[in-house]
């Protein structure tokens, strides 16, 4: 049980840092902000299909990412309560893997546009927000998402053997 509990914690923290360093990255190269995002680091919104110690390490690493870029209260308070239900569905979606980048670019694509709007009092419409927030998730989550879990999926007995292969072994 406590070896449960110590992986769960360690692939959290793992996925936090991974998410801090791809959103920074992506940060630097001018992806990360405003209207059209594309985060490398949404990529990872995947993981909650392998563990669900992917909820809290996409939540922190969301938090800490706002917090280091520069982000107002608000966006960072929103934008990880977005990254959270979009783990959260995710997880819930595991049993159909086609799915799995869905729940956050569902949530990114609602919650963000108002952000920007009423936050960042961004020059544009609720709907124009949404459509350029969602084409950013769609690249992100979509299409990195789910490149990363092909690759992933050759290795889920190894880097996920407790949570995948117990629910997933027949």
């Amino acid at each position: 049980m406590r070896d449960k509990k110590v992986l769960f914690i360690t692939q959290a923290a793992v996925i936090a840092a991974l998410y801090v360093v791809l959103t920074l990255l992506a940060n630097a190269l001018g992806l990360a902000n405003y209207a059209i995002q594309v985060r490398f680091s949404e990529a990872l919104t995947i993981l909650p299909f392998f563990t669900p110690a992917a909820i809290p390490g996409l939540t922190i690493g969301c938090l800490l990412s706002n917090l280091l870029t520069g982000c107002m209260p608000l966006d960072i308070l929103f934008g990880s309560l977005a990254t959270l239900l979009g783990a959260v569905g995710t997880y819930l979606l595991r049993k159909r893997q086609w799915m799995a980048p869905l729940p956050p670019i569902l949530a990114n694509t609602v919650i963000v546009p108002f952000v920007l709007a009423y936050v960042y009092q961004f020059e544009g419409s609720i709907p124009y927000f949404m459509l350029t927030v969602g084409i950013g998730e769609l690249l992100s989550c979509g299409v990195l998402g789910m490149i990363l879990m092909g690759v992933l999926m050759k290795y889920r007995n190894v880097l996920f053997k407790t949570e995948y292969t117990e629910k997933h072994s027949a």
